[in-house]
């Protein structure tokens, strides 16, 4: 059986599933369910002392697919506004209660040396075993000069960093806003503060929907709108780049990362695992379908990891990252065929009105004998872009076909029509 036991920022969990820090982490009675359920940690949602906070109504919005289904969430809501007395009580009271679950205390304050040295005291005198830096919060706090505000800024970034290292001798996490042209500039300066790990990444900047009848963005409070922080499904793309390329840079490479955005499934934590997460932190998919969604994340892990020989974390952890790669660093010469398996196709027509109407005209239609329609790949056409293989309804119907050669590996540096190639 795979052992799940990880250390993530220095910190050791029995498994790589925490809860982030938002609603799903807002209380002990939720912690404590999650904890029930089976989460190795838990986040607690953001905290701070000052400004107060008063939250909207409503708060959230969403993005939906062509079959209903939520595969984001837009939200508005701010950091915990609940007394911080309250919140410190309880961390400690589920410390005591769950000694072998993880609780990292988040907090967010002004630009204020002794503010935030303050409340990360507070809250390892809790007893948080690490304490997270929110530095990504895109809506409201960023506004007084919080959240985001700070996390754009690499020297602030620095700066809080380094202040609540000062203060506290337990792991510090710096969580990074994505909502920036670089990632690395930031996660650099994480590193010169001195943090543990970075979390990454925050919600995304967003207007996630307009209601055309009342003529303003959603969710609406009192008719009006604006912009807030996107997370889900939909979000899991930019969150992997952004860690390859934190832990693809020679300055950053070192970081460990606590990685955040879209994680709804084992695999999708698999796949942050295999670029170099040390561990996982899951939100909207536990707002949307429960707690218990975490017994499905570890056997599925558990399957995964037996039927591939890994018996810990560690045996796969940034395995994908020696494969990825600068697009310079492609084989150009590599080259990929569709092939229509005629016995499965169902004659939708998909794959030809894709190629035919946006692509390369690589779909051939002829009618058969008995009636019907066979599609044919055009090879000599076709540059395997597999835009097809992604539109058929039918699995395993369209396969791409790789095209042996004699041909040499070349990348674009040294490729003939560079005109600056390396000779």
């Amino acid at each position: 059986m795979a052992d799940l036991r990880c250390r993530i920022g220095g910190v050791d969990s029995i498994n790589p599933f925490w809860l982030a820090s938002a609603p799903p982490s807002d209380k002990k009675y939720n912690v404590e369910r999650a904890f029930a359920a089976g989460w190795g940690g838990a986040v607690w949602k953001t905290l701070g002392e000052d400004p107060p906070v008063v939250n909207a109504s409503s708060r959230y919005g969403v993005h939906k697919d062509g079959a209903g289904r939520i595969v984001g969430i837009n939200n508005i809501e701010l950091i915990s506004d609940r007394p911080l007395d309250v919140n410190l009580r309880e961390i400690e009271e589920l410390r005591r209660e769950w000694p072998d679950r993880v609780i990292i205390g988040s907090i967010m304050a002004p630009i204020d040396e002794q503010a935030w040295k303050d409340l990360a005291i507070k809250l390892a005198n809790a007893g948080c075993q690490g304490i997270e830096l929110n530095l990504g919060c895109p809506h409201g706090m960023c506004e007084r000069g919080m959240g985001s505000a700070i996390g754009q800024a690499p020297d602030l970034v620095e700066k809080t960093t380094r202040w609540v290292r000062e203060a506290v001798d337990i792991p510090v996490f710096t969580k990074l806003t994505p909502n920036i042209t670089d990632i690395v500039v930031p996660a650099e300066a994480a590193m010169r503060g001195g943090a543990h790990a970075v979390s990454l990444i925050n919600t995304v900047n967003s207007i996630i929907s307009v209601d055309l009848e009342r003529m303003v963005p959603t969710p609406t409070v009192d008719g009006l709108g604006t912009h807030g922080g996107y997370c889900g499904s939909a979000v899991k793309p930019i969150a992997l780049n952004m860690v390859q390329a934190i832990l693809r840079d020679p300055e950053t490479r070192s970081l460990e990362i606590s990685a955040i955005g879209g994680i709804s499934t084992w695999r999708d934590a698999a796949e942050f695992i295999a670029l170099g997460a040390s561990g996982v932190q899951v939100c909207t998919a536990a707002m949307l379908m429960g707690f218990r969604i975490v017994g499905d994340m570890i056997d599925g892990l558990e399957g995964f990891m037996d039927s591939q020989g890994y018996q810990t974390i560690e045996d796969f952890r940034g395995k994908a990252l020696r494969n990825t790669v600068d697009w310079n660093d492609l084989n150009l010469n590599f080259d990929l065929k569709a092939r229509i398996d005629h016995d499965a196709c169902i004659e939708c027509g998909r794959c030809f009105i894709a190629c035919e109407d946006t692509s390369h005209q690589a779909i051939r239609i002829d009618a058969k004998p008995g009636g019907g329609r066979k599609f044919t790949v055009i090879d000599d056409e076709c540059v395997g872009c597999n835009l097809c293989q992604h539109v058929c309804p039918v699995a395993g119907c369209i396969e791409m076909v790789e095209v042996r050669d004699d041909r040499p590996k070349v990348t674009w540096p040294n490729h003939p029509k560079n005109p600056l190639r390396v000779a």
